[in-house]
């Protein structure tokens, strides 16, 4: 009887985890330029990353809740002529704070990793 082979990690558990910690950055950031309703951050991230961060209503409104909940974005609705009513998000000051705050959290982590993955490994 041959061993098993070795269990692969849960690369889409990865990838969960990594979109939900950066989705919050990425939504501030969105709504750093103007006001926004929530098919439109979803289009304009996906478009903005290429479809990396492609992500579903389901995925982004429990992250505006969160938002609005924090005092980070305020929230308007506005109905079109004959439309479906919309709500907007837009950043309030204290969202843009936050958004800064992530900013430098991201920048300082990003460079971490670059430094890390294009260092040499030291024998020991």
């Amino acid at each position: 009887m041959s061993p098993e082979p070795p269990a692969q990690p849960d690369r889409k558990g990865n990838d969960r985890e990594l979109r939900r910690g950066s989705l919050e950055l990425a939504i501030l950031h969105l709504l750093s330029s103007g006001e926004a309703y929530g098919y439109e951050i979803v289009s304009k991230l996906t478009a903005r990353t290429n479809g990396a961060l492609e992500i579903t209503d389901g995925t982004l409104y429990p992250v505006l809740y969160r938002l609005e909940r924090a005092g980070f974005v305020n929230v308007r609705w506005e109905t079109p002529g004959r439309g479906v009513p919309r709500k907007y998000y837009d950043l309030t000051e204290t969202g843009r704070a936050e958004l800064a705050r992530l900013t430098r959290e991201w920048t300082m982590f990003a460079k971490a990793m670059t430094d890390l993955l294009r260092s040499e490994e030291e024998p020991t």
